[in-house]
């Protein structure tokens, strides 16, 4: 019996057998991939392997119960560079260079109203001068007349040191007013509530300031109501 003859395909069909051999390949190839390769699968941990930059110095004044007005922010804090060369370091500030002045926030107070009071510093020199301008060189004193009702330093706590150097032409002022409660102080009374209280209805009072050895040349008036 002779043997029944093959039939040859034709080149299609070998054509659409191959293709269906190459599109597995192709979809068992990119399930591989997509299964190690997850973009959207990212350790949230993760941190830049590079190393982070040495935190920048600063320094804060210590706090004061009576007393934490600071420079403003534009006078730029350094200490005095005793080594540099001449003309390069700032010198230290005196009360020929310098002009200090009280500021009050009003000219007049209502009836129930605490004055806040401030320094103003000037450098009236050519060149920059450095001054400690920390709550332990700090002092308010109010005053009407001879009387002086009221003085920062006697009840002062936890004073504090801090060197600026102030530009030639500058000036800084107190970033946090003090205020003034109306009442007469002295260091025997810092924990009394029943402290005598100025008189308002018009009386008159002057703000003098010192700051870094330097006192204010006149004093600042303002009334009580």
């Amino acid at each position: 019996m002779s043997e029944p003859v093959r039939r040859r395909h034709s080149p299609a069909v070998y054509r659409r057998r191959r293709l269906t051999v190459l599109l597995v390949v192709i979809v068992v190839i990119v399930g591989i991939v997509l299964l190690v390769w997850q973009p959207w699968n990212a350790d949230a941990s993760q941190t830049d392997p590079s190393p982070d930059p040495a935190p920048s110095a600063s320094s804060s004044p210590g706090g004061a119960a009576t007393a934490t007005p600071l420079p403003s922010p534009t006078a730029s804090q350094a200490e005095p560079e005793a080594d540099a060369p001449e003309g390069d370091a700032a010198v230290a500030c005196t009360a020929g260079m310098v002009e200090v002045a009280g500021i009050t926030d009003k000219e007049t107070y209502a009836a129930g109203e605490n004055p806040q009071l401030s320094i103003s510093l000037t450098n009236t020199g050519g060149v920059p001068c450095t001054i400690n301008v920390g709550t332990t060189t700090q002092t308010f004193m109010v005053s009407s007349g001879d009387d002086v009702w009221w003085r920062s330093t006697d009840c002062q706590t936890e004073p504090s040191d801090q060197t600026v150097t102030v530009d030639a032409g500058q000036t800084v002022t107190s970033v946090t007013p003090l205020t003034w409660d109306r009442t007469r102080s002295s260091v025997s009374t810092c924990g009394d509530v029943d402290r005598q209280t100025a008189p308002g209805g018009g009386s008159s009072f002057h703000l003098k300031v010192s700051i870094g050895g330097v006192e204010s040349s006149g004093s600042r008036q303002f009334v009580l109501n």
